[in-house]
């Protein structure tokens, strides 16, 4: 089965950090850029940051930079999203995606995320609460 499932979100208190993991199945991961997604109750879905799928390259969202990292571990399959310094509006559910860089960085620079990309996770909840 072709899929991406996203894990290691949580309840944390402000200040604290969390590492999600996107992991893929029946597809080489190595292949694709790889994207983060972000959705909160009652707000539109936002671009949180993207890898390439080869040569390293990182964009990330204004409000994330300097606080989170993304990174890929081809030979486990798996992009990364270290998340550091946690606010209470970084609350959403998180998703991973996975396109090409041009699809995915170019996307998320305008910010305007796309419905149509290759593979999409299932997403998950990040809470970030004292």
């Amino acid at each position: 089965q072709v899929q991406l499932v996203e894990s290691g979100g949580g309840l944390v208190q402000p200040g604290g950090s969390l590492r999600l993991s996107c992991a893929a199945s029946g597809f080489p991961l190595e292949h694709y850029a790889i994207g983060w997604f972000r959705q909160a109750p009652g707000k539109e879905r936002e671009g949180v940051s993207c890898i390439s799928d080869s040569d390293g390259r990182t964009y990330y969202a204004t409000s994330v930079k300097g606080r989170f990292t993304i990174s890929r571990d081809n030979a486990k399959n798996t992009v990364y999203l270290q998340m550091n310094s946690l606010k209470p509006e970084d609350t959403a559910v998180y998703y991973c995606a996975a396109d090409s860089w041009a699809r995915l960085a170019g996307s998320l620079m305008a910010s305007r995320p796309r419905d149509d990309y290759d593979y999409w996770g299932q997403g998950t909840q990040v809470t970030v609460s004292s």
